[in-house]
């Protein structure tokens, strides 16, 4: 797969975002090659402006026109955690507060019953909300306080992207867009 890296950039961060990005409480890590955001070429089916979910691969796609993506690396859920299928965004807010579910107590441990939206919150910068006609699938595509993990399968089922990645994504889409969240072994390299 041709696979051309894309660099970060601040152009989309508001003045809110650049001053909580600026005092993370999480230390800055370098995100290894394979999982930097990069345009790559694209085989699948699906129109341009889907996002597709490649959940063994770790990756996120962000389809372009004329046979392209936008890939980004992501975190996914722990394999008893994920989740598979098609959404589409129902909501997406800026720096989301975080509401642990009863689920994640029990699996986690002791956690707050609230936190509120910022750079040590658990969601980060943006949450896009998927759902599956009117009903909150309650699984989220955002941003993260622990980037360390990008490439990693440790979620609750979520889709975690650093923050710099999660507000690329939001500008690109809006409430309606479709998303595929691929079954186990459907990989997007292999063009199924």
């Amino acid at each position: 797969m041709q696979a051309t890296l894309e660099p970060a950039s601040e152009a989309s961060f508001t003045p809110r975002d650049k001053k909580l990005l600026a005092n993370v409480p999480y230390e800055k890590v370098e995100i290894p090659i394979a999982y930097r955001r990069s345009i790559v070429d694209y085989h699948r089916k699906e129109a341009a402006g889907t996002i597709v979910v490649d959940t063994d691969d770790r990756h996120l796609y962000y389809v372009m026109p004329e046979g392209k993506a936008l890939r980004y690396g992501v975190t996914v859920g722990e394999d008893a955690q994920s989740w598979s299928g098609i959404a589409k965004v129902g909501n997406m807010l800026e720096w989301p507060s975080w509401v642990p579910t009863e689920g994640e107590k029990q699996r986690l441990g002791p956690l707050p019953s609230y936190v509120e939206g910022g750079p040590a919150n658990p969601m980060g910068a943006r949450g896009i909300y998927l759902f599956q006609g009117s009903k909150d699938t309650l699984f989220r595509i955002h941003g993260t306080n622990q980037p360390e993990y990008i490439g990693e399968a440790i979620s609750s089922g979520c889709i975690r992207m650093t923050n710099e990645d999660v507000i690329d994504l939001y500008k690109r889409v809006k409430v309606g867009t479709p998303v595929v969240v691929l079954n186990s072994h459907l990989h997007v390299a292999k063009g199924y």
